[in-house]
């Protein structure tokens, strides 16, 4: 516990709802008092119909920032300043800067997949992966795949309420980038196969595999899986779901989303202090080396 707390210390808010099962203020608050700078971390419950106000409010009360999550990252664009080109082809924030009363949106949720699949070994860059889903963790690792250089991106999806959205989404990654991104239905086995079988990375971006999916898969056959696939999940809890599971018995280079939520708040940590993160200590403090 800090005990160095004075009236230079600033606040930074994590602005979602529901947020008290987050692990993000246990984890930036573990790296600011390793880096020993002056900065809180704490979560706020903010529902929509009152994130207006909070991000005046964040402004007002000179927050040096905010991260952004469910079921705010959309609507809190059209409050802020200056927004990064890849919220702008995302539509949606995870991370606010607050730099003398300007607010500068970030999403830096793909920021911390690809370091994650860095960190771990692989390359993707010029490549083709395969993304399940289209909510707002697909959309950020699609957008930011294709900004770092990723060759083709085939994304399934249920024919939902996220179809429309992450198919606009594409449109626009064919617009603004070299990457060729596509959407097709999920339930359609025989091209998700397919587009396995010609990729290099498979990634699920669903949220099959945690509560109240636990124990689930979007993929229960082994064979759609080779060897040398890396199979990527953005759930961190449990730290192996069903896919991975399956993926493992393959052969299949696996990776959670621990990563991915490190490095995102890694990358948010450096936009607020120019700092980078002790992450080694951190998965230490957190008990992620398990």
């Amino acid at each position: 516990m800090r005990e160095n707390i004075d009236g230079h210390f600033l606040l930074i808010g994590l602005m979602a709802y529901p947020i008290r099962h987050s692990l993000s203020p246990k984890m930036q608050n573990i790296i600011y008092s390793k880096l020993d700078v002056p900065y809180v971390y704490l979560a706020f419950e903010v529902t929509q119909d009152k994130l207006a106000d909070a991000v005046k409010g964040l402004r007002a009360l000179g927050l040096r920032g905010s991260a952004v999550s469910m079921p705010n990252k959309q609507l809190v664009c059209k409050y802020i300043d200056k927004l990064t080109p890849a919220v702008e082809l995302i539509g949606a924030c995870n991370t606010i800067s607050n730099d003398d009363g300007v607010l500068t949106g970030y999403n830096t949720d793909g920021m911390g997949y690809m370091r994650s699949l860095k960190e771990a070994g692989v390359n993707v860059i010029g490549k083709k992966m395969t993304l399940l889903g289209g909510g707002g963790a697909a959309s950020a690792i699609a957008v930011q795949a294709a900004l770092d250089g990723v060759k083709e991106i085939s994304i399934f999806n249920q024919k939902d309420d996220c179809y429309e959205k992450i198919n606009e989404i594409a449109n626009r990654i064919n617009e603004k980038t070299d990457c060729k991104a596509t959407v097709q239905d999920l339930n359609d086995t025989e091209l998700l196969r397919n587009e396995i079988a010609e990729s290099a990375v498979l990634c699920n971006a669903t949220g099959v595999g945690m509560k109240p999916l636990e124990g689930q898969s979007v993929i229960n056959d082994p064979t759609m899986l080779r060897k040398d696939l890396v199979v990527t999940d953005c759930i961190y809890s449990p730290r192996k779901t069903k896919l991975l599971e399956i993926a493992e018995g393959q052969g299949c280079k696996i990776l959670n989303g621990i990563g991915m939520m490190l490095w995102q708040g890694h990358a948010q940590i450096k936009i607020w202090t120019g700092q980078d993160a002790p992450i080694d200590y951190v998965k230490e403090k957190m008990g992620f080396n398990d």
